[in-house]
């Protein structure tokens, strides 16, 4: 035996040594949920989603995007008993009228609209506009929800919740509690929380541990999922991320290790990548209590991107991390969260398809439906449709 303590290698061995093992993870098209023992009537279901002291009619989020959401946005949201976030980072906080800026983007090919959005974030934050936009919100009745990155929360998380935001969300494509840097002091939760009042929702986060850390220092909510959007191309441009599916799993055993260790229920937020009714319900069978979607919503009349869309890290200066995605505008907001609607493919009317989902489930709270049986299932979009695809087809 040598001084290692490891025995020696010998090459004839049929399993060689492993440097690491790795784990099976899925995505929304990987996976089915199975029907339960019991149904009841769609009607029946109840959907709220409490943040904090806020409680919503539906678990269903509009993303921080800024072809997404503006301050006309976050009213309508909030009127159909949702909520929109807006990002305070953006073209709304630089600019008095962004609208024209959003017109240029539309006009041009991919490659020139990260040039154009890169040369327009350039512009400087000006704290009379955030405090407008978060007035324009409240003016409106609606709750103000913003977003900002951790660089820039302590210096404007003050401004925030003086200008009367309601929740205040923090956002990077990764988020931890603990984050090492050679330059000054990053941001530290429990110094923020003794600064500010208004409940925090922090992300993204896609693990066990670090979800349970953050959970930890006393946060609102947490936001779930790195690089699945239809705009974030991290996963191209990093190589990081982890599937929907497990991401929620994995996030929601720790939102319920936490529970129980301290009886305190923080909410997770399934991010990204969620495109039809289908995706919806999947995100809440594996253990979401909300979702936050950007593309279904900018393809809306009510968005202000014209049929287009970005992510946060696409206007990045050295570094971009996403694109403009082409959605065109082909619904409202009431035919995607509640219909009627003559669609067969699923992306209009995501508030009934959970509610019937539910029903199938004999679930009447989002959180009995968590608990629902779900498969491994790669063929559950395939299998038997030959004649759907000979049809699309032709």
């Amino acid at each position: 035996m040598p001084e290692s303590g490891l025995a020696p290698f010998d090459e004839n061995d049929v399993a060689a040594p492993k440097f690491k093992q790795l784990r099976r993870a899925y995505g929304f098209d990987e996976v089915a949920i199975v029907p339960g023992d019991v149904t009841i009537n769609p009607e029946l279901t109840e959907l709220g989603l409490d943040i904090g002291p806020h409680h919503f009619a539906i678990p269903f989020l509009a993303s921080a995007m800024d072809a997404v959401v503006d301050p006309t946005f976050a009213i309508e949201m909030h009127n159909a008993g949702g909520l929109a976030v807006l990002n305070l980072e953006g073209v709304w906080t630089k600019y008095d009228d962004p609208r024209s800026l959003l017109q240029e983007v539309a006009s041009v090919n991919r490659e020139e609209a990260t040039a154009i959005l890169q040369e327009a974030y350039q512009q400087p934050i000006r704290d009379d506009l955030i405090r407008r936009r978060i007035e324009e919100i409240k003016a409106g009745g609606a709750v103000a929800a913003v977003s900002v990155t951790p660089m820039n929360t302590k210096r404007w998380a003050p401004l925030i919740q003086d200008a009367g935001a309601d929740l205040l969300f923090i956002q990077s494509t990764v988020t931890t509690a603990r984050h090492e840097s050679n330059s000054i002091e990053g941001l530290r939760f429990d110094k923020l929380f003794k600064d500010i009042t208004i409940p925090v929702v922090v992300g993204n986060t896609v693990g066990f541990k670090a979800t349970l850390e953050i959970m930890r220092t006393g946060v609102s909510g947490v936001l779930v999922g790195v690089g699945p959007g239809a705009a974030c191309t991290s996963r191209e441009v990093l190589g990081i991320g982890v599937p929907q599916v497990t991401a929620t799993i994995d996030c929601a055993a720790a939102r319920d290790y936490y529970y129980r260790e301290s009886g305190r229920y923080v909410p997770i937020i399934t991010d990204g990548g969620i495109r039809t009714g289908g995706d919806v319900c999947k995100c809440f069978a594996s253990g979401a209590d909300a979702i936050m979607m950007g593309s279904p919503f900018a393809a809306t009349t009510e968005a202000p991107g014209r049929g287009y869309h970005w992510g946060m890290a696409t206007p990045h200066a050295n570094l971009p991390r996403g694109t403009r995605v082409a959605v065109g505008v082909n619904t409202t907001l009431q035919k995607t969260l509640f219909g009627p609607t003559s669609r067969t493919d699923g992306t209009e009317n995501l508030v009934g398809a959970l509610r019937t989902a539910m029903g199938m489930c004999g679930a009447r709270t989002v959180r009995e439906f968590q608990q629902a049986e779900m498969v491994i299932a790669p063929a559950i979009k395939t299998e038997g449709k030959i004649y759907q695809f000979a049809q699309s087809g032709s």
